[in-house]
């Protein structure tokens, strides 16, 4: 996790030159730099984040296209990416177990992708007028969080903004819209967003858990009984995040209201 941390924010401190290839604005590129803000003159709120993003699984399938500078920086994301998805394997089988389904339900399809996201908020010189990242919450199934020593992590809870102070060598774990769906809402998603500030950077690393494009979602059927009906209708990962990504500027949850089982 140090070695991991350490990577990254070597490769946010490299000049923009050694590291401009990387950007793009094209989402489907397997890793690619990019900034939050494409239209800054128009926008409400500003968002302050540079982020790295790129596929970690299978392994062998993209690691040649992940960044050669820093020097190190596949050999230490290769072991740090590979160890992280076995405890994010690991948790989702104790969920599983925690929400009495069969051994292995996660392995059908649900696990299949993961991909980092390296988040770097630079200094902001007023954060009044900028968020790291807006409200939302995560799409996939499992998020793993690793965070700096700096906060700016935000979950909302009653409607109220309460800060997730950064624990030394811990993840933070948070449940995405998938899991939520899969659950039949036991388990929720968290409305989340970042806050900048104006004295020091702040780097995070976000590994994501998520299903195959064509894995079929919707409440699992041992948690569907008489009198507790399906809370979510049934329909194709890729549709849900065409339909995220399409919404991206709503509340979170009327995204998630889209795939509600109208009775």
């Amino acid at each position: 996790m140090e070695d991991a941390m350490k990577v990254f924010r070597e490769f946010f401190e490299l000049p923009f030159e050694e590291k401009s290839h990387l950007y793009s604005e094209e989402s489907n590129v397997k890793c690619r730099l990019y900034t939050s803000s494409f239209d800054y003159a128009n926008e409400d709120i500003h968002y302050w984040r540079d982020c790295l993003k790129h596929n970690c699984a299978p392994l062998e399938d993209c690691i040649d296209s992940w960044p050669q500078n820093p020097p190190r920086y596949r050999e230490v994301v290769a072991k740090y990416s590979t160890q992280v998805r076995e405890l994010g394997l690991r948790l989702l089988d104790l969920i599983c177990e925690g929400l009495e389904l069969e051994s292995g339900f996660f392995g059908n399809g649900y696990d299949e992708n993961s991909f980092v996201s390296v988040n770097h908020y630079p200094p902001c010189p007023d954060p009044r007028l900028t968020l790291g990242l807006p409200k939302l919450c995560d799409p996939n199934v499992i998020t793993l969080l690793l965070q700096d020593t700096i906060p700016g992590l935000q979950v909302c809870v009653d409607n109220k903004w309460l800060l997730v102070k950064p624990c030394p060598d811990a993840f933070v774990v948070n449940m995405g819209y998938q899991m939520q769906i899969i659950s039949n809402g036991k388990l929720k998603s968290a409305e989340h967003r970042v806050v900048t500030n104006t004295q020091k950077a702040r780097t995070t690393a976000a590994y994501f858990i998520l299903p195959s494009k064509d894995c079929i979602i919707q409440p699992a059927k041992a948690l569907v009984k008489m009198g507790d009906p399906p809370l979510y209708k049934q329909f194709q990962y890729a549709e849900f995040i065409e339909t995220f990504k399409a919404h991206s500027t709503w509340e979170p949850a009327k995204v998630l209201e889209l795939f509600e089982n109208v009775q």
